[in-house]
């Protein structure tokens, strides 16, 4: 397990590659197609890797933590928390996850196996919906 924890016990995901190296193939493969889709995607692709570079998931003990470099971008309490699902186990692509509030949707731009430890981990009441 890649992640770094603290003597508070926060996880720190590493970044993972796959998602943005595999929808660059993708990309390059539609473009014998359709050069402008493929262009798109492949634009897309390199959004994906820049944001997998710069982005950190901090699991603290109350809460998930978005940082870009030191900049705490954006946290979400997990009380707040109704439910979450990792999308397509055979190749993880999408994290759902429901607030009282709010829906989101974030790529995996991390390690997977790492991504559900800690949520299962962080939120247990939630696991039972897998």
């Amino acid at each position: 397990m890649n992640s770094t924890v603290s003597a508070s016990a926060t996880a720190i995901l590493a970044p993972s590659y796959r998602l943005p190296l595999g929808l660059a193939i993708v990309a390059l493969a539609i473009s014998f197609l359709n050069l402008w889709l493929g262009a798109l995607l492949l634009l897309f692709a390199v959004f994906l890797t820049i944001q997998a570079a710069t982005l950190r998931l901090h699991f603290t003990e109350i809460a998930l933590e978005i940082y870009r470099g030191k900049t705490l971008i954006r946290n979400f309490p997990y009380a707040a928390w109704m439910d979450w699902q990792i999308f397509w186990s055979p190749l993880p692509i999408l994290l759902y996850f429901r607030e009282i509030e709010s829906i989101h949707f974030l790529p995996i731009l991390f390690d997977p196996a790492q991504l559900k430890t800690c949520l299962e981990r962080c939120c247990p009441r939630m696991s039972a919906h897998l």
